[in-house]
């Protein structure tokens, strides 16, 4: 996993960057899984998979309540920065009370 160094959070994996505002994580989506869940790290991103099918915005509903509840914060929390319709995604996560190690703790593979 490629790490980068941030000033103020320390070591960053690949797939999470601090924002003005909060964080992002770059996501790759699987739709239509057998079961929803944190896969692991798929190139520089995180890789996600969700039951829901990639219909009507359902994948992206779906990927916004896993990310929310691994982290333990409201789903009006995290955002879709980027990617509604694709695979590959950008999540705006705008949690004050989050550091950059307990998002990384909070969604690693289990």
């Amino acid at each position: 996993m490629q790490i980068k160094r941030n000033s103020v959070t320390g070591p960053l994996p690949a797939w999470l960057r601090a924002s003005g505002d909060g964080f992002s994580i770059e996501v790759h989506v699987q739709p239509g899984a057998r079961r929803s869940q944190v896969v692991g790290v798929h190139g520089d991103r995180l890789k996600v998979a969700v039951q829901a099918p990639p219909t009507e915005g359902r994948a992206n509903t779906a990927v916004i309540e896993l990310i929310a509840k691994r982290l333990d914060c409201r789903p009006s929390a995290v955002q879709l920065a980027a990617g509604a319709s694709s695979r590959d995604k950008r999540l705006q996560i705008a949690d004050a009370a989050l550091t950059a190690s307990e998002i990384v703790a909070r969604l690693q593979h289990q």
